[in-house]
């Protein structure tokens, strides 16, 4: 891991940029969501309510918390992944023209990033196209999602190991730990999980939204830390679109992120932790998230090992609103809890390269 140096000057240069560019992806996002929201509402692009939950059982509870809900537009997500594909995959002819100094398209930093950004957002987008039209039970069914991403996983677990030589993963204060080809597994489920846990969390308004601006800036500090400006300004793109997507994702939402954006996110946020080598950091840099995910997975296993549940229903947002939270009291409070967990894994990242280990 790179010890931590900085240049006030060059900080400076950089944190305009970068605060130039979270600036720019909002007020893209932002612009673009009415005509993308009467475009949604034009082609019928509206939410359906599964009809099981997590745990397999007819959702009478979760139609019961949300059914004013159905009809919202969904696939918002689109907005987001679209807008920092545009800009950075247009950076090269911007660099060209003069304008700036160096292209975000870089082979180093932003290639795998995006093209995770991409993949996996497409993938949520058939999820999604497929709920509306009420076609494959409405969506993917999980077994073929979960290996369509366990594949993209492998190959670029394969990718990592393979042709960038990573083998090792950093343990803060102690130093890199070397797994040798286990990398490759090690990354296939860091992008399941990561892409399925935030999929899993995306289920009030706002809380996906606001948990993913933690957890990507979070992530941007981290890469600026050891020196990678280009993946810092990737974060910061996706900081800035998804602050616009929730400006209008809060209560009432004006439209949805949907398994497109939330795939995307999820496995992108993976990746930059994998290539960042901050994968025992991202535990806490997506808590709530993870959280979130385990809350599903344990509700799964008791309810087959125990033959009853352990939530009223899963995952743990949705049983904190039949216990009685508000919606917004849940989201509020995971954010805070979300910031204070991010916060501290920036932390433990920084005193790891001040210490060198």
């Amino acid at each position: 891991m790179p010890k931590f140096s900085i240049d006030i000057a060059t900080a400076l240069r950089h944190f305009i940029l970068i605060f130039g560019l979270t600036i720019g992806s909002f007020l893209t996002v932002a612009l673009a969501t009415r005509p993308y929201y009467k475009f949604l509402l034009k082609a019928g692009f509206r939410k359906r309510l599964r009809e099981e939950t997590a745990d397999g059982k007819a959702a009478e509870i979760f139609r019961k918390l949300h059914k004013d809900k159905e009809g919202t537009p969904t696939m918002g997500g689109v907005l987001i992944w679209a807008i920092v594909a545009i800009v950075i995959l247009l950076s090269p002819v911007v660099q060209r023209l003069g304008i700036t100094r160096f292209s975000l398209f870089n082979r180093n930093e932003t290639y795998l990033p995006l093209f995770t950004l991409i993949a996996t957002g497409v993938l949520g987008l058939v999820d999604d196209w497929l709920n509306i039209k009420g076609i494959k039970e409405k969506g993917l069914r999980v077994k073929p999602k979960f290996l369509w991403l366990t594949l993209f996983g492998l190959l670029g677990g394969m990718w990592f190991h393979f042709k960038l030589g990573y083998d090792a993963i950093h343990i803060p204060g102690i130093g890199d730990f070397t797994i040798g080809a286990f990398y490759v597994i090690l990354f296939a489920f860091i992008i399941v999980a990561s892409a399925n846990a935030v999929n899993i969390t995306d289920g009030l308004d706002g809380l996906a939204g606001g948990l993913t601006i933690i957890a990507f800036l979070a992530l941007g500090i981290i890469s600026y830390l050891q020196g990678l400006v280009i993946l810092t300004a990737f974060c910061a793109l996706i900081v800035g679109a998804t602050i616009a997507f929730v400006w209008f994702n809060i209560p009432p939402a004006l439209f949805y992120m949907g398994d497109t954006g939330a795939l995307a996110l999820g496995a992108t946020m993976g990746v930059i932790a994998m290539l960042t080598n901050s994968v025992l950091i991202l535990p806490f840099i997506a808590f709530i998230f993870v959280i979130e995910a385990l809350s599903s997975l344990i509700q799964l296993t008791w309810k087959k090992l125990f033959k009853r549940k352990l939530l009223l229903i899963a995952p743990l947002h949705h049983h904190l609103e039949e216990r009685g939270w508000a919606e917004e009291k849940v989201v509020m409070r995971f954010w805070i809890a979300g910031a204070f967990m991010a916060a501290l894994g920036v932390i433990l990242e920084f005193l790891s390269l001040l210490s060198g280990a």
